[in-house]
């Protein structure tokens, strides 16, 4: 699937809100601070009590009392993940400065990815059911464990009563959530809110997650301690990924619509996006990643070398990334872009994780920097420019996210700077650079 850079009218779709909840921090700016000082949020789970399962780290959202975000009436029928959700949206609202009419309703939708519902509440509802009774379990049950609750929240709470949907492709999830966003404006409505998230941090869900995985189409689950060093992408001590709640929500709008009102904020543009799908394993056939990038860059009318940083899946397992790596070489060349995973120093938060990748990288783009990926050191026979212990100042016109959902799932997303609202927001605007092969800097 391709087809999201422009919008009804031949409009582009622009970025004018973000609502970050991230192990890394409550709001955007504090997540990217703790993204750019290298800050690792992993740590012992403390959700749950972990004796007795196969991991013992993740990646939690710190400081997060409902009660401080959300009305109190709320609280009884929502999961931690909805809870999180819904505070994020009013961010990216409150930083887009959009407030539609009731009479405008019907012209704004939200669409998200959510994979695993409200898993904690409905954990604590099954306990109820089999120590208690049925009387005992929540009448909110029937829909606070469900994927789509997220979506339908919010939209109740705000008032829009658009087009609305939700995607349900894993990792990939965000992505995908984005380009049907950017399909919803093309058809006629003037905004969208969008993103993903994701709250796995209780019994059920690690259960679930870490039962019969298989090792070529869904990351390992690291069993490591060391924060610091659980979670390592692209390294040749790879064992496996941190799993991680949290999210963000972005504001898409028509450009022309967002101008008019006087939006505050033009974090950046929707170029291009692709989703494709890998073959079934053992059937000899390759990965379709470099498939989906390649037609994300077709669908954004950008050539390879115009791409300024790659925002890596980085699965963190050896076969998984061995995959990515050989799609990007062979799309950009052997250490021909800078690539970075931020996502190491939080986890990977599933349908979260590339909604956090993409706000990540519209702030990158804003700033003139690229986050590192903690401080890695990536084994060299992957031939990538891997970003790490540091910011590298960069000018950044067009980036390139990728995101691999469990079972094959393959979403690639092109993002473009563009023309801010107010110059003085404007980031560094100096020469692009990338690193090449031989460790020397290259100018184009």
């Amino acid at each position: 699937m391709t087809g999201t850079a422009a919008t009804a009218n031949g409009e582009r779709a622009v970025i004018t809100g973000l609502g970050v909840v991230s192990p890394s921090g409550l709001g955007t700016e504090r997540h990217w601070a703790a993204t750019l000082a290298g800050r690792v949020a992993v740590g012992p789970i403390t959700r749950f009590d972990p004796s007795g399962y196969p991991v013992r780290l993740s990646g939690e959202v710190p400081g997060f009392v409902p009660d401080d975000h959300l009305p109190g009436r709320l609280l009884p029928q929502t999961d931690r993940v909805t809870q999180l959700a819904l505070t994020a949206a009013e961010w990216a609202l409150t930083d887009s400065g959009l407030s539609p009419s009731p009479e405008d309703s019907l012209r704004y939708g939200v669409v998200l990815a959510n994979s695993a519902g409200g898993f904690e509440f409905g954990e604590n509802e099954l306990r109820k059911l089999w120590s208690a009774g049925p009387k005992k379990v929540s009448a909110y049950q029937s829909y606070a464990w469900f994927y789509a609750v997220n979506t339908g929240q919010i939209s109740i709470r705000h008032g829009l009563r658009g087009p609305c949907g939700v995607l349900v492709s894993g990792q990939a999830g965000a992505l995908d959530a984005i380009g049907q966003a950017g399909r919803v404006l093309r058809r006629g409505a003037d905004g969208v809110l969008t993103g993903g998230f994701e709250a796995p941090l209780c019994s059920y869900a690690v259960t679930a997650m870490a039962v019969g995985r298989d090792a070529t189409t869904a990351p390992r689950l690291s069993a490591g301690d060391d924060p610091a060093t659980a979670y390592r992408p692209f390294a040749a001590d790879a064992t496996g990924h941190v799993i991680a709640e949290g999210g963000a929500v972005l504001v898409l709008e028509r450009e022309g619509r967002a101008r008019a009102r006087g939006a505050r904020h033009f974090y950046g543009r929707i170029a291009g996006y692709a989703a494709t799908m890998d073959p079934p394993p053992g059937s000899g056939r390759p990965g379709t990643l470099r498939n989906a990038a390649a037609r994300a860059l077709a669908d954004a009318g950008v050539a390879p070398e115009r791409i300024d940083v790659v925002f890596a899946d980085a699965a963190g397992s050896p076969e998984l990334d061995r995959a990515e790596a050989e799609a990007l070489t062979a799309l950009f060349g052997a250490g021909g872009v800078p690539v970075t995973a931020p996502k190491a120093m939080t986890g990977r938060m599933s349908a979260g994780g590339a909604a956090v990748d993409v706000a990540t990288c519209l702030l990158a783009i804003r700033d003139g920097l690229i986050p590192p990926t903690a401080d890695v050191r990536p084994d060299p026979s992957y031939g990538l420019d891997l970003v790490t212990g540091r910011p590298r100042p960069a000018r950044i016109d067009h980036a390139l996210v990728l995101a691999r959902g469990e079972g094959g799932f393959n979403s690639a997303l092109v993002l473009a700077a563009c023309t801010p609202a107010n110059p003085s927001e404007a980031g560094p605007r100096g020469p692009r650079t990338s690193r090449a092969p031989s460790g020397t800097e290259r100018w184009s």
